[in-house]
């Protein structure tokens, strides 16, 4: 159950979840994380979709719906947060690839989106993970994301140029 996630347990908050990734607003999609289990390769994070987020300007504007494209992204995002935690401290995950992506319901204004993230296998080079979206405990979306490691030193050089 989502709900018994979202009452009070908090395992890491926006200014945590800063300090592991790089993604910043508009494009940061995790508000916080609510349940991490390291022995078991799973993290539960959760993002509250409101009518402010940008890109409800033109998806659409007559009928907002989230993107698939960000719901990919969230649960990515959730993944590499698991990644940081895992003790790849020193990298950023970076999509390779998106494989049996499945999307069953929009995801509107008011939804509070969980993203739940299994992870499958961990290696030097990168990984994959199983990622479900859920609303209010129905599975809205999921997908198996593969990743590849970038050093983190080596982002924040590109980002300087």
């Amino acid at each position: 159950m989502d709900d018994e996630f979202s009452k009070e347990r908090i395992v890491f908050d926006h200014h945590a979840i800063m300090r592991m990734l790089p993604h910043r607003y508009p494009f940061l999609l995790v508000d916080r994380i609510v349940h991490l289990d390291l022995e078991k390769n799973y993290i539960v994070g959760q993002k509250n979709i409101t009518m402010n987020e940008q890109f409800f300007n033109g998806h659409f504007p007559f009928a907002p719906i989230m993107p698939g494209v960000l719901v990919t992204e969230a649960l990515a995002q959730t993944g590499g947060i698991l990644i940081h935690e895992k003790g790849y401290h020193d990298k950023i995950a970076v999509l390779m690839s998106v494989n049996n992506a499945k999307f069953r319901k929009t995801i509107l204004p008011g939804d509070v989106l969980f993203m739940h993230v299994q992870g499958l296998h961990f290696a030097s080079r990168g990984g994959r993970v199983k990622a479900q979206a859920r609303v209010q405990d129905r599975v809205v979306a999921e997908v198996e994301i593969g990743f590849g490691f970038v050093e983190r030193s080596q982002l924040s050089q590109e980002m300087t140029k």
